[in-house]
């Protein structure tokens, strides 16, 4: 009998889960592994193909080639390629003959305005950093804390059962007093359950969320309208005519009206902004999917933790609308689940439950444990 007793104190220790070694604040991540997706490539995009224009616009020299007259020298020639990239304004002539003029000054900026686009979509990441992840660590921190110390009260409670059945007398009388427990609610974790039920009211975090999803799309779209713009203004027309008869030039007779010029970097130009509309164009249903993510509820991991005494957070209904702090802290809950060591624990037993004859039998790890530990011959039917 002392082997046998001796043999279940030794598994009922082994199941106590350990002390964490190191901080669990510097392991937590804050961000969805999507919206880390999102961040990386809607930022680092824009910013790897403007390094990629600035680089051939330094080694390549100048931008455009104009077609100067002959009887130019090579500094006039030069002096053309300037000012008509400084201006870079089309001349032309309407269907009755009128002059007009277009400007392409977008085409110049073009570079610039996609440093713009990065930090625009680098906003919603800055939102969510400084507004919700502090409050979102701090859940984080006392939600895994608790529930690893939930797991490890009921290995303790089994244990303390066990010793008081082996001093007990009467069996049936330690059974009658530990169902009127459960019936009474003596086992419950009123701490845990009453704060997962107070965030289910609370909303921030999920308007937060939400709002980052929304600006993030919002700049997707507006970028998508700004490149489609520019391909249709001015993004096929790699060739214009240019007027450098202003100031001291303009009364020159040996200098022509109009010189017809060239965009040289023209097609990397249409390469780039294909790139950044395709790709942004394929991630706007990722970011339409995160959003939607609020809209139901991850029962998974609660249901799990259900195997512990009195926590019944599903079972008496208490998820309603999934739009709430509680559900945005779920999925954070599921990124971090590595930090949860309780889970693997708990999700085992719940397993050999299913697979378990009896299964009325094993309403909790309690259950589970004192099966464990040798008491089911003692252990009234249910």
């Amino acid at each position: 009998m002392s082997l046998s007793h001796t043999a279940a104190e030794y598994m009922l220790s082994d199941a106590l889960l350990p002390d964490p070694g190191g901080s669990r604040a510097k392991g937590l991540r804050l961000e969805l592994p999507s919206d880390r997706l999102l961040k990386f490539v809607t930022v680092g995009l824009p910013l790897f193909l403007v390094s990629l224009a600035f680089a051939r616009e330094f080694s390549a020299g100048s931008q455009i080639s104009c077609f100067s007259p002959t009887n130019f020298t090579g500094k006039q020639s030069a002096y053309v390629d300037t000012a008509c990239w400084d201006s870079l304004v089309h001349h032309g002539f309407d269907a009755e003959g009128h002059a007009v003029t277009k400007s392409l000054w977008a085409l110049k900026v073009f570079p610039y305005s996609l440093l713009v686009v990065a930090v625009l979509m680098y906003m919603p990441y800055l939102l969510w950093r400084y507004a919700a992840a502090p409050a979102l660590h701090s859940d984080l921190l006392f939600i895994i804390d608790e529930l690893d110390k939930s797991y490890n009260r009921s290995v303790r409670l089994v244990q303390h059962m066990r010793k008081v059945q082996q001093a007990s007398a009467e069996p049936e009388r330690f059974w009658e007093e530990y169902e009127r427990a459960r019936r009474e609610r003596y086992f419950e974790f009123p701490l845990l359950e009453r704060y997962l039920t107070c965030k289910q009211h609370a909303h921030s975090l999920a308007f937060i969320y939400i709002l980052r999803n929304l600006l993030l799309l919002l700049f997707l779209a507006a970028t998508c309208l700004y490149l489609v713009f520019l391909h249709l203004s001015i993004f096929f027309q790699d060739e214009f005519s240019c007027s450098i008869k202003t100031g001291l030039l303009q009364a020159e007779p040996h200098i022509p009206l109009l010189i017809p010029c060239k965009l040289v970097f023209f097609s990397v130009f249409q390469l780039i902004s294909l790139s950044v509309g395709g790709v942004y164009v394929l991630l706007a249903p990722v970011v339409i999917y995160n959003a939607l993510q609020l809209c139901q509820w991850d029962k998974g991991l609660l249901s799990v933790y259900e195997m512990l005494p009195a926590f019944d957070l599903l079972s008496r209904k208490m998820l309603t609308c999934p739009v709430n702090d509680l559900n945005v802290i779920l999925l954070f809950l599921r990124a971090n689940i590595s930090e949860l060591t309780s889970f693997g624990r708990l999700n085992a037993v719940s397993a050999l439950r299913e697979a378990t004859a009896n299964k009325e039998d094993i309403d909790t790890v309690v259950d589970f444990m004192t099966l464990l530990a040798g008491l089911e011959t003692t252990k009234p039917k249910h």
